[in-house]
């Protein structure tokens, strides 16, 4: 990949080409933010990654991984980077680490600051052990510096110091909530990127499902979409681990991880809750896929698959601009029960299932999330936005509360899970036992889950699906059999 002189990102042909307009618009859009919010002359401070040491080996953890902040307004993905943004002008500086000769040994050529001026198309680049003598050149009132909390990991933004910060007033109040509120709406070019990480993860997803057959372990199928995204789409990373859940394994929502690592053999008969997204140079897509392994679903497979269907399809006819998403994720749950009491699996009165928290039993997740550079990305809960609620039972896991807006892109994955420990809760408890039909539940224990995730754009008009995988029971199983091989293209 010859990325000087192009203008762009990429991975070759084949592949999308991103241009550095991208994140140059970021910038304009933060400083035309913060000019109204800040006086004399404020320049922005924002530090790259770091590579992490495995433990006290000479290796790191897997291939390293731009921070989300410092690539939305720089799109640098070398590690160790500083970036500055003079919020009167624009004017933009990039400071790259300082290399010994030895470098060119072990990891490749010592590059000029030119050829990272090029690359980046950024017209002031210095060496980051120069940033204190630089920025005192420039003689900021202010420096503006990244401080928050992510309201989905509970974690802290990584604050940018440097030696000789001390030198300087600093401002860590105003930055971190402007700049994630710009993350949640998308610039046309972010929607490009994100349209085709979807797309690339969308045709995995489909291989996966054909490859899928009774006798091949969940990593199997992991692997093979990790292949597809990697050889096809130029995808070098997940935006997370890999949920590759057959059967019980569907019950656990994050399966997958360390602990539960996708080692499974699938059997005849069971279905496949598969929730895996590609990643385009930060940009993150998020997809979920349940279907039978034989190609064909049983009738009570059916059931709980249409019932979440039914839940899914409710909410993308119902979000447009100026809706809440709570709105949604209680239209999601209250659709959900509704159909899990034409199953006979419930009864009574729905509106009183709500606001028991019936809908938590069944899914104890929220509706959906904000995606972009992050799978969850942030916004959700900062300042100035709607709060998280904690009634009905199941809205304080909703990752956001926010209004609905144009050039927000989000996910749709209503599920329903049959967990035991969830399950038990419900019948002891007398307010949620009343609705339960113990002996239907019973025939449904064990049997997993169904999940349907959407990734999709908030348009003027309402939303847009930019996923493409089958959906209905007849999709799925005409797939599987090998038909509508153009459909998806």
């Amino acid at each position: 990949m010859d990325a000087v002189n192009s203008d762009k990102l990429w991975m070759g042909p084949g592949t999308l080409e991103i241009p550095l307009e991208l994140f140059a618009l970021n910038r304009r859009r933060l400083v035309e933010r913060l000019r109204p919010k800040s006086s004399g002359n404020a320049i922005v401070v924002l530090q790259g990654g770091d590579e992490v040491p495995f433990y006290d080996t000479d290796t790191t953890y897997n291939v390293f991984r731009q921070e989300s902040y410092f690539m939305w307004a720089f799109g640098a993905i070398e590690p160790g980077c500083f970036g500055a943004i003079e919020v009167n002008t624009g004017e933009t500086h990039l400071f790259v680490p300082r290399f010994p000769p030895s470098y060119a040994i072990w990891m490749g050529p010592l590059h000029s600051l030119e050829y990272f001026g090029k690359k980046y198309n950024i017209p002031h680049v210095h060496y980051s052990d120069e940033i204190a003598s630089v920025l005192e050149k420039l003689n900021p009132t202010v420096l503006l510096t990244l401080n928050g909390v992510n309201s989905d990991s509970g974690l802290t933004a990584k604050e940018a110091t440097f030696d000789g910060i001390e030198k300087f007033v600093v401002d860590n109040t105003l930055l971190f909530n402007e700049i994630a509120d710009l993350r949640v709406f998308k610039t046309r070019f972010e929607i490009a990127v994100m349209k085709y990480v979807v797309e690339v993860s969308s045709a995995a997803h489909r291989k996966v499902m054909r490859f899928a057959q009774p006798g091949k372990s969940e990593y199997q199928c992991e692997s093979e979409f990790l292949h597809h995204c990697y050889s096809v789409g130029g995808c070098r990373f997940v935006s997370y681990t890999c949920i590759c859940a057959s059967h019980t394994n569907a019950a656990t929502l994050h399966y997958g991880h360390a602990a539960v690592p996708n080692d499974r053999f699938i059997n005849d008969g069971e279905l496949c809750l598969f929730d895996m997204g590609a990643n385009y140079f930060g940009y993150a897509a998020d997809i979920t896929c349940t279907f039978p392994v034989s190609g064909k679903f049983t009738p009570d497979q059916k059931l709980i698959y249409e019932a979440v269907l039914t839940s899914n399809l409710a909410v993308f006819r119902a979000a447009k601009p100026g809706v809440s998403w709570g709105d949604m994720h209680l239209l999601a749950n209250r659709t959900l029960v509704e159909e899990l009491k034409k199953g006979g699996l419930l009864k009574g009165d729905v509106d009183a299932m709500i606001k028991a928290g019936m809908g938590a039993i069944f899914q104890p997740h929220g509706l959906g999330h904000l995606l972009g550079l992050d799978v969850h990305d942030v916004g959700g809960y900062i300042s100035g936005q709607p709060v998280r609620l904690q009634a009905p039972r199941g809205l304080e896991k909703l990752r956001t509360n926010r209004i609905l807006g144009e050039g927000m892109i989000l996910t749709i994955e209503p599920g329903c899970y049959f967990i035991d420990i969830l399950l038990d809760e419900a019948l002891e408890d007398p307010e949620l036992s009343k609705f339960l039909v113990p002996d239907v539940i019973e025939r449904f224990r064990g049997t997993g889950g169904v999940r349907i995730e959407d990734d999709v754009l908030i348009t003027t008009e309402g939303v847009v699906n930019l996923t493409k995988v089958p959906r209905t029971i007849k999709e799925i199983e005409d797939w599987i059999a090998g038909k509508d091989n153009d459909k998806y293209n």
